[in-house]
C-alpha cells in the first residue's frame, strides 16, 4: 500500500478539509507524484483562491517539473500579494540560483531569512559561500574512481568539520529550566538514572548511553533539554548543525558525519545532539538521489555501532518534523526512546516566567495571571513576549533617563501582540495522529489534544 493512501482516504471523508489537503499535496511533492500534487494544491485553490501555500505549491511542482519559467512569473506575483510570505522568497531564491543569478538568488534569501530565520537552506548558504554573486560556477573538484563509483579527491588541507573546539561542558541543568516536570521525569528515568548508575547496569549488560528522540512544536524547549541533560550528568556536549556534516563532493557527508561520532567516542561520556535531525534522517522512500540514501546508512551504521564503539555515547535528535523521520530510526538500538515535548502548560508557563523574570527590573508581577493569559504559548513565545515589553520600557527609560520597572500590565499587553506558535504545528500533526499512526508513535499527541482512538 502505498504511503498517500491513508491520506487520499482521509481526504475522502472530509473533502474540505484544507489541513488535510496540504498534508496530502505535500506528500505527493515528496513522493515525486507532481500530477497528483498540482491537482490537489489547485484543489485547494479552488477552496481559498487566496492561499498563498497552495500557491507556492503548484510553482514547486512547476519548477520540479522543469518549468522554471513558468515557476518564476508565479512566484513573482504571489509575492506581490503576499509580500511577507517567506517560503515564497526562499523559492525564489533557490530558482534564480538554479538560473545562474546569485546577486538575485541571495536578496531573496536574506528577504526569506529576514521574515523567518527558521528556513535557512544548507545548500543555498554553501553556494554563496563559495563563490561571490554573479561569479561564474567553480571548477569541480578532481575526481577518482572508487568501487562506488566517483568520488572527488579530497584536500588534505581542509578543515575538519568538527573539532575538540566544538565540545562544551553546560553549566544549565534541569533547575535553570521552567516547567516541563513530566518530561524532565522521563529523561532522568530513561537517560540520567542509568548514565548515573554505570556500574549497575553493566552488571546486567546493559550498555550506557543509546538513542532518545524529542519531538513536539518549535520552541518548546527541545534544544534546552537536551543541554541541560549534559549539564545534569556533567557529561560533554557537542551540538551539531547539518552545515556542519553537509558537503557537496560525494562521500564527504559520510566523512563529516564519522568524524563528528569518533569524536564524541574518544570524550565519552558525552552527549551528541542533532537539531533537526530529520534534515539528516530523512525517509529514504522520500528521496530520490542515491547520495542521501547512503549519509542514512551511514548514520544508521554509527548508531548501532557497528563502525566504533558506543558505550557512554548519547545521541539525542530533536525535530519538529518525526513524521519526515526514516522509520528505521525507531528501531531498538537507534532512537528506541521516544519523547513528545509537548507546549507549556499553566503551572509550567508561570514557571517560565518566572525564570524569564529573573535578573530583569520587575515589579509586583502577576505570574499565574500572565500564564493564564498565554495557552498555547511556547516557551520561545513568551520569550517573544517578554522581548516586546522590554523594548517598550527601554524606550521610556531612555525618554525618561530612568529605569522602569515590568509590571504585569506590560507583559499582558505585549502578549496580545504574540501569537501562539504551536496552533500550526498541532494542525498537521493532528492529521498525522488520526490517519498515519499505525505504530501508535503520535499516541502522546492524541492524548494531548484529548482525542481518544
Amino acid at each position: 500500500m502505498s504511503k498517500l493512501d491513508p491520506l487520499r482516504q482521509a481526504v475522502s471523508v472530509s473533502p474540505d478539509n484544507l489541513p488535510l489537503l496540504l498534508l496530502l499535496a505535500q506528500s505527493c511533492l515528496d513522493e515525486w507524484s507532481l500530477d497528483e500534487a498540482r491537482a490537489v494544491f489547485e484543489r485547494i485553490l479552488r477552496l481559498d483562491p487566496a492561499r498563498p501555500e497552495a500557491k507556492v505549491g503548484v510553482a514547486r511542482v512547476l519548477h520540479l517539473a522543469g518549468k522554471t519559467s513558468e515557476a518564476v512569473v508565479r512566484v513573482e506575483a504571489l509575492i506581490a500579494e503576499h509580500p511577507g510570505f517567506a517560503p515564497a522568497h526562499l523559492l525564489l531564491a533557490r530558482l534564480h540560483a538554479g538560473e545562474g543569478n546569485r546577486t538575485a538568488a541571495q536578496a531573496c534569501y536574506e528577504q526569506a531569512l529576514a521574515l523567518d530565520p527558521t528556513l535557512r537552506d544548507a545548500g543555498l548558504e554553501k553556494d554563496f559561500a563559495g563563490r561571490g554573486a554573479g561569479d561564474a560556477p567553480p571548477k569541480s573538484a578532481p575526481e577518482k574512481v572508487t568501487a562506488q563509483g566517483w568520488t572527488p579527491e579530497s584536500d588534505d588541507d581542509e578543515k575538519p568539520a568538527v573539532s575538540p573546539s566544538d565540545i562544551e561542558r553546560p553549566k544549565l541543568n534541569f533547575a535553570g529550566i521552567g516547567g516541563m516536570d513530566s518530561v524532565k521525569e522521563e529523561i532522568r528515568m530513561k537517560i540520567i538514572h542509568p548514565l548515573k548508575n554505570p556500574a549497575l547496569f553493566k552488571a546486567y549488560g546493559k550498555k550506557i548511553g543509546g538513542g532518545v528522540l524529542l519531538y513536539g512544536p518549535p520552541g518548546c524547549g527541545k534544544t534546552l533539554l537536551s543541554r541541560a541533560t549534559a549539564g545534569e550528568i556533567q557529561a560533554n556536549f557537542i551540538s551539531i548543525g547539518i552545515h556542519q556534516i553537509l558537503d557537496l563532493y560525494l562521500g564527504n557527508s559520510e566523512k563529516n558525519l564519522h568524524g563528528l561520532f569518533e569524536l564524541a567516542r574518544t570524550h565519552a561520556p558525552a552527549v551528541l545532539f542533532f537539531d533537526e535531525v530529520d534534515a539528516l534522517a530523512a525517509d529514504r522512500n522520500d528521496l530520490k538521489r542515491s547520495a542521501g540514501r547512503t549519509l542514512i546508512n551511514q548514520f544508521l551504521a554509527e548508531m548501532d555501532g557497528n563502525v566504533g564503539d558506543n558505550d557512554g555515547l548519547l545521541i539525542l535528535g530533536a525535530t519538529n518534523a518525526p513524521w519526515h523521520l526514516d522509520p528505521a530510526f525507531r528501531r531498538p538500538g537507534r532512537f528506541d526512546r521516544i519523547l513528545f515535548v509537548p507546549p507549556p502548560d499553566e503551572p509550567a508557563r508561570a514557571a517560565i516566567i518566572g525564570v524569564m523574570a529573573k535578573d530583569k527590573p520587575v515589579h509586583q508581577l502577576d505570574v499565574g495571571a500572565i500564564a493564564k493569559k498565554t495557552k498555547d504559548f511556547s516557551g520561545a513565545d513568551l520569550k517573544a513576549v517578554f522581548d516586546i515589553a522590554i523594548e517598550r520600557s527601554l524606550a521610556r527609560a531612555m525618554t525618561e533617563n530612568r529605569v522602569i520597572p515590568l509590571g504585569t500590565d506590560d507583559l499582558l499587553k505585549s502578549a496580545k501582540d504574540v501569537k501562539p506558535s504551536t496552533k500550526a504545528w498541532f494542525e498537521s500533526a493532528k492529521n498525522y495522529a488520526i490517519y498515519s499512526n499505525q505504530s501508535g508513535f503520535y499516541d502522546d499527541v492524541l492524548e494531548f489534544l484529548g482525542i481518544k482512538k
